[in-house]
């Protein structure tokens, strides 16, 4: 059935095999076409150099039109314009060019230190720019690959959402489950013990914030403590409070989830509240740059 089907698929398309389509996501395609554009870059120069030409105005003006493409990429998602999927891929976009602009930085400042203050400003900023944004990978990575959080998952919904898991919690372990049969015989603790485990581990935990450092590093022993300690006692239950059990874990599960999107979204925020002011005022000493070396250039000063 298999082949008969890749067969069909074939014929469909002519004879040729169905090949999948190259995805821009994939770490080894971006780390290549960053070392690509890189090296052609500074190949570029490398010939414009030797052409008896100065190098900084090729390199300087491919970096003004890198930085001049991430703008308008801050533009483009500043007036909601791009569908998701459109935003998924400019996003890709935005980040590989970042990386092939700091190569093109690096080319233009001939990999040395400035001397003028103007260019002590330009260095400071465009580092500062260069490392936020690196910054900024790293939490959309997190967030993508840590805990699978939705891209599309509000800040602003996190509490809510939290109030509705403590309320599920308390209501599942304080739901009396009445025996199978009815006769007079004394009843087991088992709602005593999660009552317990209730009171002594996971109320707290529901409540609010929980685990701050954990996530902040990555670190999943925090919850796992919990979720041991839910295991252990599911152990020594029957099935009906096992099941009970199983859905406290997956609340605990969520709740913790909910936690690292908490970290991790509030730091986003706090990080385009860096990002973005020092990219513009990059832009902003960037035209002035280019101002005082057409001005020395062309003899005007």
């Amino acid at each position: 059935m298999k082949l008969a089907a890749r067969r069909a698929l074939e014929v469909s398309s002519g004879g040729r095999g169905v090949r999948p389509a190259i995805s821009l996501k994939g770490p080894i395609v971006q780390v290549a076409l960053i070392g690509a554009a890189s090296g052609l870059l500074f190949w570029l120069v490398w010939l414009y150099g030797n052409g008896l030409r100065d190098a900084r105005y090729l390199d300087g003006w491919v970096l003004a039109a890198g930085m001049c493409l991430q703008i308008y990429f801050h533009v483009a998602v500043r007036s909601a314009r791009l569908s998701p999927k459109a935003l998924l891929r400019w996003r890709t976009v935005h980040i590989l060019a970042g990386y092939a602009v700091i190569a093109a930085f690096l080319s233009h400042t001939t990999f040395s230190l400035p001397d003028t203050g103007l260019e002590w400003a330009l260095w400071g900023g465009f580092a500062g720019v260069a490392l936020s944004g690196v910054f900024g990978t790293y939490l959309a990575w997190s967030l993508k690959s840590k805990h699978g959080i939705d891209a599309g998952f509000s800040f602003e919904r996190i509490p809510v959402r939290r109030d509705e898991l403590a309320r599920e919690a308390h209501a599942a372990v304080t739901r009396i489950d009445a025996p199978a049969d009815h006769l007079a015989l004394p009843a087991t603790p088992y709602d005593a013990w999660i009552l317990d485990l209730y009171a002594h581990h996971l109320r707290d935990f529901f409540q609010g914030p929980s685990h701050f450092a954990a996530h902040l590093i990555g670190s999943q022993r925090a919850v796992k403590r919990l979720t041991d300690e839910i295991d252990t006692l599911s152990r020594f239950v029957d099935p009906e409070r096992q099941e009970k059990l199983a859905a406290l874990k997956e609340l605990v599960s969520e709740k913790d989830r909910l936690d690292f999107a908490r970290v991790y979204l509030g730091m986003t925020k706090g990080w385009l509240l860096v990002h973005v002011p020092l990219t513009y005022g990059l832009i902003v000493l960037s035209v002035l740059h280019v101002f005082v070396v057409y001005a020395y250039s062309s003899e005007a000063w």
